[in-house]
């Protein structure tokens, strides 16, 4: 018997049923069971992350499962996992990544630029709130909180005029209609680890990590691994807006690196290449140009 903690919500739900069929076919007659959580990220709604502690409010409970032997492993959409875990825990394995992008919902509007001066925007995203402002300062950029299926629906209410979500959240529960437009790279860096599922497990539990093993896919492993380093670098969390993604070319890797202030409205954005081998390498390297170029002010500023 595997036990999989999860949150509640319909993605997290569909994430750990995605570990779990995976599990089962690569080991036949192994019994896999959810164990469903309540965060504390998941009941507080009514603030931005951003000034209720990040993050790490939607894993701690699944840890503290994890600690008590009620849970073996726990599933994760990787841009919810702080840089820095508790001691004891790690990674053991990250998946192939899901569409990594933003992704435009609006009902009446097929594209950002389509949308009317003052139009109401919903995300409570400071990485996407500083790029949205940077392409249209005229919109009005409103708080936007709970599961994906929540805040449908507060769009299809009447409350904004369109909403920014994760492309591969939509994607998965089927709502990938929805998306009226793919926000580039350009337009909107990625969070780090965005699109890409993690399985976290208790440090040295070799037998654990055995069995995930075969879920680990070595490419977004890597391209993950590098946005990861550069957000331990920067010392990111979810009060202030940094974005990363990284890609992979033959045996080299890309990695993009974002920093901004939305009091401020200032962006910095570098792009370094390292080897596709060492993306923490490649992660500290791109940080550390941004903290060059004045980062850490911009990380400090309120």
């Amino acid at each position: 018997m595997l036990k999989i903690a999860t949150r509640k919500s319909p993605l997290a739900l569909w994430q750990a049923e995605f570990v779990k069929s995976n599990l089962e076919s690569l080991n036949p007659g192994l019994d896999v069971e959810l164990v469903k959580m309540t965060t504390q990220g998941d009941q507080i709604l009514n603030s931005p992350l951003s000034k209720i502690g990040g993050k790490s409010l939607f894993i701690k409970e699944l840890e503290v499962g994890m600690i008590e032997g009620r849970a073996d492993i726990a599933v994760h959409s990787m841009k919810d996992v702080p840089y820095e875990l508790p001691q004891g825990f790690e990674i053991g394995a990250i998946l192939e990544r899901e569409n990594p992008f933003d992704a435009f919902v609006s009902n009446a509007f097929s594209s950002i630029e389509e949308l009317p001066i003052g139009a109401r925007v919903g995300s409570c995203s400071l990485r996407r709130i500083v790029q949205l402002k940077a392409l249209r300062p005229d919109l009005v950029i409103l708080d936007l909180r709970g599961n994906v299926n929540t805040r449908l629906k507060k769009l299809d209410d009447g409350e904004y005029e369109a909403i920014i979500l994760a492309c591969s959240g939509l994607i998965r529960l089927g709502f990938e209609d929805r998306i009226k437009q793919h926000l580039s790279p350009e337009v909107s860096l990625p969070a780090v680890g965005q699109g890409a599922l993690g399985i976290e497990i208790r440090a040295n539990d070799h037998q654990i990590s055995s069995l995930i093993e075969p879920l680990i896919h070595t490419k977004t492993l890597n391209e993950v691994s590098a946005e990861r380093a550069l957000n331990a670098s920067l010392q990111g969390g979810c009060s202030v807006a940094i974005g990363a993604f990284a890609t992979s070319h033959g045996s080299e890797l890309k990695l993009i690196g974002m920093v901004g202030n939305v009091s401020s409205g200032k962006i910095l954005r570098v792009e370094e290449l390292g080897d596709i081998n060492k993306p923490l390498d490649l992660g500290i390297r791109t940080a550390d140009k941004l903290l060059s170029l004045g980062a850490r002010a911009l990380l400090n500023e309120t």
